[in-house]
């Protein structure tokens, strides 16, 4: 995996926002044999970038299981930078933080709590977990309360620490019926340069962010299953050729839906699965599976992103 020290340049591009998979039977532990398959075809796409969060249910990983995987992840080829994440709440990252240190991740993204904080606190929380894991953080912009109530003095603090170099970048992703108007997106960037923001809701807003708000990057859950597509839309972005862009952006839309219906984890957890990528496996406890029904209705709609992207890859090869 990439060890390097994080580059203002590193933040372009798509960053790809995978399940984590597990065995089926009752202990559910994780499957690496599947999970090097996800690797391998979210790569082969050409997305060199992978965040491990939400779509991994790293909220409900245990301890043992959460050191399991970054030893999985170090052992990850070079050319793929990979982020794993650590939270939400303090004591549980200043746990993780001891397990992190032991390996060189360039940075590691911050989870979303939902439990009493404010931005002092969070702040001094955060300088605390990146000296502890001795590595720079991504922060995590769910809504708009991230850091308490004050927003001012909560992107006030997201600014001390990207100017002191503790804030590697900026996963934005609180959603807006019209993410062309964006109040707080707005006060983020006059505070933080936003070559360090990247939009973080996967396609469906990605063109405005990148062509409203010039953010540089963006996250994909559904860009598992067709990275390359997802690799052409941001190209698309960077050429100026929006049109092309919205295009390639309409082929995700129907997964896209669903996961806004069902729950966007778990939604992309089982559509890996049928769309024959790899076992996924189980989800952990907290979260269920999908009904046979919402399977049956999800498969074709897997399988046929899968094939857009395949017939993508066809199309270049013969150019």
């Amino acid at each position: 995996m990439k060890t390097s020290a994080i580059k203002a340049e590193d933040l372009r591009g798509v960053f790809a926002v995978p399940p984590l998979a597990r065995r089926e039977y009752a202990a559910r532990s994780l499957d690496f044999a599947q999970n090097d398959l996800i690797v391998r075809h979210i790569n082969e796409g050409g997305i060199t970038r992978l965040i491990y969060g939400g779509n991994a249910f790293i909220y409900h990983v245990t301890l043992a299981e959460y050191e399991e995987l970054l030893s999985w992840l170090a052992g990850l080829d070079d050319q793929l930078w990979i982020i794993p994440s650590i939270g939400p709440s303090y004591g549980r990252a200043m746990d993780q933080a001891r397990l992190l240190r032991k390996f060189r991740f360039p940075a590691v993204m911050t989870l979303p709590s939902g439990d009493p904080r404010d931005a002092a606190g969070l702040e001094r929380g955060y300088r605390e977990i990146s000296d502890t894991a001795e590595t720079r953080l991504i922060l995590y912009l769910k809504e708009e309360q991230n850091f308490g109530s004050n927003q001012a003095a909560g992107l006030d603090v997201v600014a001390r620490l990207v100017d002191d170099g503790l804030c590697a970048g900026i996963k934005y992703a609180v959603v807006r019926d019209d993410p062309g108007r964006d109040s707080y997106l707005e006060g983020l960037l006059e505070r933080v340069d936003r070559s360090f923001v990247i939009s973080g809701i996967g396609e469906r807003p990605a063109v405005i962010h990148l062509r409203n708000w010039h953010l540089p990057g963006f996250t994909t859950g559904s860009g598992c299953i067709a990275p390359r597509l997802s690799q052409e839309l941001w190209a698309a972005c960077a050429r100026a050729d929006f049109d092309q862009a919205e295009k390639l952006r309409s082929e995700f839309i129907a997964l896209e839906d669903l996961r806004d219906a069902w729950g966007p984890a778990r939604v992309l957890h089982a559509a890996v699965e049928q769309a024959g990528i790899a076992r996924t496996g189980g989800t952990p406890p907290f979260v269920s599976g999908l009904s046979l029904g919402q399977i049956e209705e999800l498969r074709p709609v897997a399988r046929r992103l899968l094939a857009e992207a395949k017939d993508a890859k066809s199309a270049q090869s013969q150019r």
